[in-house]
């Protein structure tokens, strides 16, 4: 099974789950990009490894791959509150 571009978005949705659990937690929220960031380049080489199709074709580019998938995360919250005009942490 080819999951191709999917994974990419798996890890960013993996990875934005993890920071609203982060985020639950006392522990401050200016480390949820450094979480998400690190989690979605561990997931990068899972992808790697694991996903026939996965965009990255070596380990360095796959984690370059969820790295940035796991910062997009963080990215697309902080869109999403902008729009919805609030400034909530």
């Amino acid at each position: 099974m080819d999951f191709g571009i999917a994974g990419v978005a798996a890890i960013t949705v993996i990875c934005y789950l993890a920071g609203q659990l982060v985020k639950a937690t006392p522990l401050a929220t200016k480390w949820v990009p450094v979480i998400c960031g690190a989690l979605g380049g561990a997931l990068g080489i899972v992808g790697c490894l694991t996903m026939e199709g996965f965009p990255g074709e070596d380990p360095l580019t796959s984690i370059a791959i969820g790295i940035v998938s796991g910062l997009a995360a963080t990215g697309a919250n902080q869109i999403y509150k902008q729009l919805k005009g609030g400034n909530e942490s």
